[in-house]
């Protein structure tokens, strides 16, 4: 059995992965530990086979961006040590696509990051330290997902289905996202710790998700129709140019599919649980409760 301890008491991905794993109830523990106070120093990890480090904070007031170095950077840090000293062989965490400084793009495994905002700098520079300390007996996994939507999921996809379900008409935009169903991101993880894999990993859906089609599958899980316009395209296309909302809306941003691939020992994973219209169906199927991306730390 694989013992795992997730830090962050209300994460939505780490809850997510928890009731996930609860389908094998013989090959997986899964405990919770909050990270807010310095209770966590005291508790020992030895028991536990992998810590998977979803805690962080994600949103600051300008002033305090200090916050997001000392929770995303240097927390982590002090995690990673303890975890290592105490026999922990995984150790995975939590980053962001946010590390490539970009709204758009196509990102290959060429591509450097160049992160620009203090939480993306955050992220990358506590990726960096992890890096180091990887070795034969601590394996580090570092997942850098797309948007990651699913059953009462916040952020970015709930501002969008929140516009599905209120507007009579939508953009006809062509163009391509990286996106990650819950369900297949929990997968993915499941697959790491199985196989107790390190290195930098990049999970997504199958397929790109076009904007205007995944608008149309949110309204009709609601009974909704939502007309599309090709004539509003030329506001977006200058948008695109001047608001960086637009730009994560609209705009066309992806992985290379080759990155996604989990290849472990030359055999190939599959993660994909559901097809998208069954997921889009099951994600509007109850709204947001959650507060934040990753999880109260």
């Amino acid at each position: 059995m694989k013992r795992i301890l997730i830090t962050g008491s209300n994460s939505y991905i780490g809850t997510s992965f928890k009731k996930w794993v609860s389908q094998y109830p013989d090959e997986y523990s899964v405990d919770f530990i909050s990270v807010r106070n310095d209770y966590w120093k005291r508790k020992s990890f030895s028991k536990y086979d992998v810590i998977f480090h979803t805690a962080a904070i994600v949103h600051v007031k300008e002033k305090d961006t200090d916050k997001y170095f000392k929770i995303n950077r240097d927390l982590t840090v002090e995690l990673a040590e303890k975890a290592k000293r105490e026999g922990v062989k995984q150790f995975i965490f939590l980053s962001t696509m946010g590390v490539y400084g970009t709204d758009i793009g196509y990102i290959t495994k060429d591509t450097q990051p160049i992160p620009k905002t203090p939480y993306a700098r955050s992220k990358y520079e506590a990726e960096q330290f992890l890096l180091g300390i990887n070795s034969k007996d601590f394996n580090v996994s570092i997942l850098r997902p797309p948007i990651v939507y699913g059953k009462d999921c916040p952020g970015n996809y709930t501002r969008l289905a929140n516009m599905a379900i209120k507007l009579p008409f939508f953009p006809n935009i062509e163009n391509e996202r990286s996106m990650i169903y819950i369900d297949n991101l929990s997968e993915f993880i499941r697959i790491l710790i199985d196989n107790s894999q390190g290195g930098i990993y990049f999970p997504q859906n199958k397929d790109y998700v076009n904007t205007t089609n995944l608008v149309m599958l949110i309204a009709k899980a609601h009974g909704r129709e939502v007309r599309t316009l090709k004539g509003l395209n030329w506001m977006i296309l200058i948008g695109l140019r001047l608001s960086k909302t637009l730009r994560k809306v609209f705009g066309s941003y992806v992985y290379d599919k080759e990155m996604s691939i989990i290849s472990i020992y030359e055999k190939s994973f599959d993660y994909e649980t559901i097809s998208f219209e069954e997921n889009v169906r099951k994600t509007e199927a109850s709204s947001f409760k959650g507060d934040y991306f990753y999880g109260k730390i």
